[in-house]
């Protein structure tokens, strides 16, 4: 096994990660709320390209990590994962960038006149269900499982791996369907974005 990077302190790490999510969530939430009304020399929905590009790449190193980990590679597992927080902190930056300079599309929204009306859900039939249930279990766990992530890399970084092995087998799945999700909703609304 690896030694330890951090010298482990409970207290202080609850205290530190459940700030940070609390501050990563509020600012999230409360910039979802602006548009800014810039001009861009490119076009903006080019972050969320990028979103679904570094979503992807989490996905197959979360795959990566998983293989590393079962084989009994634990630096490679280590430095893949890692890895996978660093891009999942870059997707966090790009996320806030197209909110703030795109505003939100309407899945369905044909005419971009910002409501889905009657006739433009006919259009989608079952696909707009399929697509808020979709964005809806994404947003909620990508919310969510932050804290339990970096729980989880802490106590891997503090060298308890039997804490980590045990609360992995929970987030890991989570973190997974995040990231596979994230590139199929940005697939099914990138026809909205105007």
């Amino acid at each position: 096994m690896l030694a330890p990077v951090l010298k482990k302190n409970d207290q202080l790490a609850y205290i530190l990660i459940g700030v940070f999510s609390v501050v990563v969530f509020a600012v999230v939430t409360f910039l979802s709320k602006f548009t800014l009304g810039v001009e861009l020399p490119f076009d903006k929905h080019i972050f969320a390209l990028i979103n679904a590009v570094i979503n992807t790449a989490v996905a197959v190193l979360l795959i990566a990590g998983l293989l590393a980990v079962k084989q009994k590679n634990y630096r490679l597992h280590k430095t893949i994962m890692m890895t996978a927080m660093i891009f999942s902190l870059l997707f966090l930056v790009t996320y806030i960038a197209h909110h703030l300079l795109a505003g939100e599309a309407k899945f369905g929204d044909a005419n971009f006149d910002g409501i889905v009306d009657d006739a433009e859900k006919a259009l989608l039939g079952n696909t707009r269900p399929f697509y808020l249930v979709l964005l809806g279990t994404h947003i909620v766990l990508a919310a969510t499982s932050l804290p339990f992530i970096l729980w989880t890399a802490y106590r891997a970084l503090t060298s308890d791996f039997e804490a980590h092995k045990n609360l992995a087998k929970k987030v890991w799945p989570i973190w997974f369907y995040v990231a596979v999700t994230g590139p199929i909703v940005y697939l099914m609304i990138k026809q909205y974005y105007n």
